[in-house]
């Protein structure tokens, strides 16, 4: 297993990390309330994160869908963030052009599900010299992202996440084959599991995705008794209200239990 760190936070060898924040860039307001409370949370319970926050949402439901303020905007909140609350941050990144300038603030550059197969994509992400997170695609067996791993190990990437975040079951479902975490683990890099987004239901709504934030804490539970290396969770202060994924995000009076839980969990099969 190759583990790394991305300022503060220590992806594998042994330890578990969170990605955690609200599914887009709202506002600045909003971002930085949101990275504060959650690391309040995160030094209360004695575990890192990453904030995560998207500047796009380039494969909404709908041409309706809101899809955040647009690169500049998502970017210049996150360095703000950076600078303000002092966490390192992840966002999504979905053309090669995006790359370079992502890259000058975001500490992890994310390839969404949907594209984790454009090697264009996957190889100038790991020329940036940044870590990079791969979602694996809704379509994809777990075997397959070996693929991907090779991919951005060819063109010199040296800190790489794969992340779990369900597979498609017929239609506006997903379903968590656990059989997946060792699987990709075995392939030499840390895993995360995509608790959040593995309970969507994909167009559920007819032009909006619909989710199923009950089932946040068992799929969570599950996932680090299985020995992920972090686990990402999407949350937001009021979820019914959220512009992007509200169904399926956490609410962020739910977070500091879970993570009291998630880390006893942890330690529990870490001293077996």
């Amino acid at each position: 297993m190759k583990s790394f760190n991305v300022e503060n936070v220590t992806f594998g060898d042994g330890r578990l990390a969170f990605i955690l924040g609200p599914c887009v860039v709202e506002s600045a307001q909003h971002a930085l309330f949101m990275a504060q409370e959650i690391s309040v949370i995160c030094k209360n319970v004695g575990v890192d994160f990453v904030y995560k926050s998207s500047f796009d949402k380039a494969n909404r439901s709908s041409i309706e869908s809101f899809r955040g303020g647009g690169m500049e905007f998502g970017l210049e909140v996150l360095a703000q963030v950076k600078a303000e609350i002092g966490v390192p941050v992840i966002t999504d990144i979905h053309e090669t052009w995006q790359v370079e300038k992502t890259a000058e603030v975001a500490d992890i550059l994310q390839i969404p599900a949907f594209l984790c197969r454009q090697t264009d994509l996957l190889v100038e992400a790991a020329k940036s010299g940044k870590a990079v997170n791969v979602k694996k695609g809704q379509f994809l067996a777990p075997w397959d992202a070996r693929n991907i791993v090779e991919k951005l190990q060819n063109a010199g990437c040296e800190k790489i996440l794969l992340t779990e975040r369900g597979a498609s079951f017929g239609y506006n479902n997903l379903v968590v084959d656990l059989r997946s975490f060792p699987i990709m683990r075995s392939f030499g890099v840390p895993v995360v599991f995509d608790v959040t987004h593995s309970l969507q239901l994909p167009g559920g709504l007819g032009k909006a995705t619909d989710g199923q934030a009950e089932y946040i804490e068992h799929f969570a539970r599950a996932g680090v008794a299985c020995g992920v290396d972090a686990v990402f969770m999407e949350v937001h202060d009021n979820p019914k209200n959220a512009p992007s994924d509200g169904p399926n995000q956490l609410p962020l009076n739910k977070l500091e239990k879970l993570l009291f839980k998630l880390k006893a969990i942890h330690e529990l099969i870490g001293e077996n």
